[in-house]
């Protein structure tokens, strides 16, 4: 049963609240997939900065950058789409997607990213990451937690593990993490609302993790819940492309 809450509640604890617009690449195109299946994509722009630049003139400060062809393979493909973002944006931009080796994290920050988003290759190489973790700083990694029946999957989502979303972040947590997002699978590009008791779980068990939900938001309804329950953030990707969720509704959640 969806809980219906009291957003006029001023004792509940609102903390800094970042809406986060994602931009997903393949072939250089702005694309959204569902449910992580390559097969159904759907192309939203041809022109990421585009994009991008419409984000920024209504204030956004944050852009989610996703190379689903550096996923699937394993290496950055896209980062020159980073570098033409980030050159001609002032927008604070996280990138994700094929970073596996020391010199695919150089190439990601040398093309303007300020934040690195990591998920596999925590997975697969955990004293890697904790290597660029120490290196780097919390503040330049977000970790990728994308699950699916609360157990972590990787490589742009083809890969199913045994290992709980839980037991990961306590792992990670240990190492010094700060922030993380967590992508539902089974809710991702469905916009049939977030998975709002699965973040709530996670903010529970790790209050002091900066938690940024992603998949499934279709309204702000679902914006309004997630701050509500104390998430730091949101990435929204197809609800914003669909028209579900508006400019103007944005607008609204800059200053939180």
């Amino acid at each position: 049963m969806k809980k219906n809450y009291d957003f006029s509640d001023k004792s509940i604890n609102m903390k800094s609240f970042d809406i986060i617009p994602a931009i997903d690449i393949i072939d250089g195109k702005c694309v959204r997939l569902t449910q992580g299946d390559y097969a159904q994509k759907i192309v939203y722009n041809e022109n990421p900065l585009e994009v991008a630049l419409m984000f920024e003139d209504i204030g956004i400060k944050r852009l989610h950058l996703v190379d689903l062809d550096g996923a699937k393979k394993g290496q950055i493909v896209n980062y020159k789409v980073l570098e033409k973002i980030a050159g001609s944006t002032g927008l604070v931009v996280d990138f994700g997607g094929g970073i596996k080796t020391d010199e695919a994290l150089k190439i990601v920050f040398e093309s303007g990213a300020a934040i690195a988003t990591i998920g596999s290759i925590a997975v697969k190489n955990s004293m890697l990451f904790f290597s660029w973790l120490e290196k780097y700083g919390a503040g330049k990694i977000l970790l990728g937690a994308d699950v699916k029946d609360e157990k972590i999957a990787i490589g742009g989502w083809l890969e199913n593990t045994d290992i709980l979303i839980f037991d990961f972040l306590k792992k990670n947590q240990i190492a010094g993490i700060k922030n993380v997002f967590c992508t539902d699978i089974s809710k991702d590009g469905l916009m049939q609302g977030a998975s709002i008791d699965l973040y709530k779980k996670i903010i529970d068990q790790f209050s002091e993790i900066n938690l940024i939900a992603s998949g499934g938001v279709s309204s702000v309804n679902d914006l309004d819940e997630l701050r509500f329950i104390g998430c730091s953030g949101v990435i929204v990707g197809k609800a914003i492309y669909e028209g579900r969720i508006t400019m103007k509704d944005l607008k609204k959640y800059i200053a939180c």
